[in-house]
């Protein structure tokens, strides 16, 4: 559910790993980070919808292997969201200092970014001035291409051989300029043979009046290929030198996109800062457990420590015995990962050094044992160690 929160893959990830502390100012720290979060949330909330996993990526610029412009357009998102994230905490008028301080630790790389944007267009295609060279290229090619179109087309409409054509359209194979000619007209229109149809009925044929300018296109061609290769390559190793930094912007990217998925997960709850008692007592209100739908969950009180170190609880079969306890003990671990919780404002929970559980139903009648005393015989076995 927490990770469901978050906006990011490094996000979610953050989420599944989450592990809870016994240390009562780490737990103190992760619910005031938390408690940040949500105050800020209710106002405003900071653009983490660019944020992008690169480790393939920077692994990849690492090896040597180019980028594709694809990745390029992540690795860009990724720089977006840096710069829109840290601008957002540097306005943000609200108090937040364990947030703004990890917003101050982003990185902006602004030549990087420049380069990019020079290179590649909001599309995700190379701009044709992403170098003087390639620039030219194209420029040249174009004018080339142009040249070819205008010389078929006048074949096409050349009385002597609309009638040894398929269809009076100019198409391209291999990337040559080519026209539809019948099979059995070969002969009428000299030229060079790139394809025919599926049925053979069709031969597609550049005539020999346009063979200069297409090898003309091709070898323009070619050598765009060739530029573009160095273009990617360089940006790519741009993005190598700066390996370092983009790895801790998305750390630091991702443990904010993780704060607020705690306060996502907080606001869907309906859940409230609990205070956190160094006495070892627990007195939650209306606690509710996590897990069950609240529009059936029972709300229930649950008080522990002070004059008192245990807690027995009596019903009748599905009395709601062992939910209560499960309630308490993800309350627990849910607090001390740095939730806020299910619970009642005004609700106190202590910070326990371990968290126990029996799983598994083990009933026997031959020994007489229910589904809820066969665990007893489990229970008896915990360690005294286990009080606050």
């Amino acid at each position: 559910m927490l990770a469901d929160c978050a906006s990011s893959i490094l996000g979610k990830e953050l989420a599944r790993s989450i592990t809870p502390t016994d240390e009562a100012e780490d737990v103190q720290s992760r619910l005031d980070e938390t408690a940040e979060a949500v105050r800020i949330a209710g106002f405003s909330a900071p653009p983490l919808g660019g944020i992008r996993d690169l480790r393939a990526y920077l692994k990849k610029a690492k090896l040597g292997a180019s980028l594709t412009l694809d990745e390029f357009m992540d690795v860009r998102s990724m720089l977006y969201a840096t710069s829109a994230v840290k601008r957002f905490f540097s306005e943000l008028e609200l108090e937040a200092p364990m947030l703004k301080e990890q917003a101050q630790n982003l990185e902006i790389l602004t030549m990087l970014e420049r380069s990019l944007d020079n290179a590649i267009d909001e599309r995700g295609e190379l701009r044709d001035d992403a170098s003087v060279e390639l620039a030219r290229i194209r420029r040249e090619r174009a004018a080339a291409e142009a040249h070819v179109k205008d010389r078929i087309e006048a074949l096409l409409h050349a009385p002597q051989l609309q009638k040894h054509l398929q269809e009076a359209i100019v198409t391209v194979r291999d990337g040559r300029y080519v026209l539809p000619v019948k099979a059995d007209a070969r002969r009428f229109v000299p030229g060079i043979v790139h394809d025919q149809s599926a049925t053979g009925s069709t031969l597609f044929i550049e005539p020999m009046s346009v063979v200069d300018a297409g090898n003309d296109i091709k070898q323009l061609t070619l050598s765009e290929q060739q530029e573009v290769a160095r273009i990617l390559k360089s940006l790519t190793r741009d993005i190598a030198k700066q390996q370092d930094a983009l790895t801790e912007n998305a750390r630091v990217l991702a443990a904010i996109d993780f704060a607020f998925a705690k306060a996502r997960l907080a606001e869907r709850m309906q859940a409230t800062e609990p205070k956190l008692s160094a006495e070892g007592i627990t007195d939650l209100k209306g606690a509710r457990h996590p897990l069950i739908d609240p529009a059936t969950v029972v709300p229930i009180d649950i008080k522990l420590g002070g004059t008192y170190s245990m807690l027995l609880i009596t019903g009748p079969n599905t009395g709601g015995k062992t939910v209560s306890m499960k309630t308490l003990g993800l309350l627990v671990l849910m607090a001390q990962s740095g939730c806020f919780l299910p619970v009642e404002q005004g609700s106190t929970i202590a910070v326990y050094q371990n968290v126990y559980a029996d799983i598994g139903d083990e009933q026997r009648i031959e020994q007489s044992l229910s589904p809820f005393s066969a665990p007893m015989t489990h229970l008896v076995t915990v360690p005294p160690t286990a009080s606050p």
